[in-house]
């Protein structure tokens, strides 16, 4: 029983310090590009680190290990996700330029409806851009396929859509009553939630941590 709550609790500090390295390198990744050219770079790198993470056989990335696996993936990716970010982001513009004109200016019923409608465009929107970076590291295809399988997983699979749309007020909570987490984890902390409640509950083929977990329980009874 000890020896199991010191792998467990050796399992977590490690995990602790790689969210701490992903969140020093998304930074300094971010700075290096220039921060308008390196920070969509750095959110593809992150969600490529964690997932060699989770994948791995004992979770025990070094902070050096996990600083090269990142810088790798950051400029390996620093062209195709600037090409596939920079949409989303121009989107993104629109869409909060829109809701600020609608909301602060309404003036009748009308105005207050598509005011509503474009808060929950943003809301799916923010899971989609939290979901569409998770599915882009685990599949090597074209960008449209990527659009496509994202939309499709938000509406097929509601519970993990929920679990994002959650985590993403709790994160705001979060970083609002203690600043201290968002100075040491950053964005690193809510990324990996979001690509944990994935793998949990998105069941993406091949990536599912419950098939996972059974298979490396049936390999270690044989």
């Amino acid at each position: 029983m000890l020896a199991r709550f010191s792998v467990a609790y050796e399992h977590f500090c490690r995990l602790l310090v790689t969210l701490f390295v992903v969140n020093v390198a998304i930074l300094a990744h971010t700075l290096m590009g220039a921060v308008m050219l390196g920070f969509l770079p750095s959110l593809a790198a992150a969600q490529s680190t964690f997932r060699t993470w989770l994948l791995s056989e004992d979770r025990s990335m070094r902070a050096k290990e996990v600083w090269k696996t990142f810088h790798g993936f950051w400029k390996s990716e620093f062209k195709r996700a600037n090409l596939f970010g920079w949409p989303l982001v121009v989107l993104w513009a629109v869409v909060i330029v829109d809701y600020y004109v609608m909301n602060w200016h309404a003036r009748n019923d009308f105005d207050i409806a598509i005011s509503g409608v474009l808060l929950l465009i943003i809301v799916i929107l923010a899971v989609f851009s939290s979901l569409v970076w998770v599915v882009r590291a685990n599949y090597d295809e074209r960008p449209l396929w990527i659009v496509r399988t994202t939309l499709a997983m938000i509406v097929a699979r509601p519970v993990c859509s929920l679990l994002q749309a959650g985590l993403l007020v709790l994160t705001v909570l979060v970083w609002a009553q203690w600043p201290g987490i968002l100075m040491v984890f950053g964005i690193s902390l809510p990324m990996f939630c979001v690509i944990w409640i994935v793998y949990s509950f998105g069941r993406l083929p091949g990536m599912d941590i419950h098939d996972r977990e059974e298979n490396k329980t049936a390999l270690a009874r044989d």
